[in-house]
């Protein structure tokens, strides 16, 4: 391995196995692929350039890391992925299925990318992420990010003490709230058609969480552009600066059909790869980090999950380089 930026040549990659291609350039893929690189394993990072978090400022929840921009922590992440041979490539995969053995029998499976090129590799870890789906309400989707968020670890701190919205889409929005009850004494439960029973109305009683029962038909804006507050169905608008609301989460699945892996759906959160110790899943071959696998996994535990995959994978691939030579060793005897 040489420690210089090598530049993605399709004709290379496509002529060449490589040991392990990741699926997916966030801070799962990356810490996987650094810990692969860094083992002297070959290594192509494919990442199609939209990161669940790109709509945020800044990243928040992880240690010496935290505040950074989360472009800058994939551009550092890229860099030093390189600086060990690994390769990152910006490119879109349409399809990743099983390829013959080698002969040998080591599993071997094709990558293909949406300018047709492909990639032959002995092991995939993916790492693809997931998409938040968004109440189809007006005005919400435009606010994600910003003003209209998920997640009190990621993003609390930012809006701490100003009038927040908990916009509920089922049974554990109620602990949503509490959670930025933390943060705030100003704080607005609208059910959105959702039960609450007598205990749980005592207890928001008992925080001082107000109860909006009457449905929300959009997100207002003020003059500005800057949210404002939610218009109810009778035509109110309630003030609020802050909205928070927990999507359904389903991993980024397109073009991974073809692995058959199975997935997991945890009720009322979302959908999600299923793996096992280390991110291995049912496929031989197959390795499974960080979001696409753990829906509430912040950038902290990702980042860990594709370093314990990382691991597993050469360990892997160690034990079949082992046994290939042994092979070899006794057929020349």
């Amino acid at each position: 391995m040489t420690a210089t930026t090598p530049t993605y040549q399709s004709d290379a990659v496509a002529e060449e196995i490589v040991d392990v291609v990741v699926i997916g350039g966030g801070a799962a893929g990356l810490n996987g692929a650094l810990i692969l690189a860094r083992s002297r394993r070959s290594v192509v990072v494919i990442d199609s350039g939209s990161p669940r978090n790109a709509p945020a400022a800044s990243m928040h929840g992880f240690i010496v890391l935290d505040g950074m921009a989360p472009q800058e922590i994939l551009r550092r992440g890229r860099e030093q992925v390189r600086q060990y041979g690994g390769l990152v490539v910006d490119a879109e995969v349409m399809a990743a299925e099983p390829a013959p053995p080698s002969a040998r029998g080591d599993l071997r499976f094709t990558v293909t990318l949406a300018d047709g090129r492909t990639i032959t590799s002995r092991r995939i870890l993916i790492a693809t992420g997931l998409t938040d789906v968004l109440p189809e309400l007006p005005g919400l989707a435009e606010h994600w990010g910003d003003s209209v968020l998920h997640c009190p670890y990621c993003h609390g701190w930012e809006v701490r003490d100003q009038p927040i919205g908990i916009l509920a889409t089922g049974p554990v929005s109620i602990v949503h709230t509490f959670l930025f009850r933390q943060l705030t004494e100003d704080l607005i439960y609208f059910t959105q058609g959702t039960d609450l029973d007598d205990d749980d109305r005592d207890r928001f009683a008992a925080r001082g969480i107000r109860i909006v029962d009457t449905p929300v038909t959009e997100i207002v804006d003020d003059d500005n552009g800057a949210l404002a507050g939610l218009r109810l169905a009778d035509g109110q608008i309630v003030a609020r600066s802050v909205v928070a609301v927990l999507a359904q989460l389903r991993a980024r699945i397109q073009g991974l059909e073809g692995l058959g892996l199975p997935v997991h759906e945890p009720p009322n959160i979302g959908v999600g790869f299923a793996s096992g110790i280390a991110g291995a899943t049912e496929v031989p071959g197959v390795w499974v980090a960080g979001n696409a696998t753990d829906l509430t996994a912040q950038v902290g535990p990702s980042a860990a999950a594709g370093a314990l995959a990382g691991a597993d994978i050469n360990r892997m691939l160690a034990i079949a380089d082992t046994d290939a030579a042994l092979h070899e060793k006794r057929r020349e005897a």
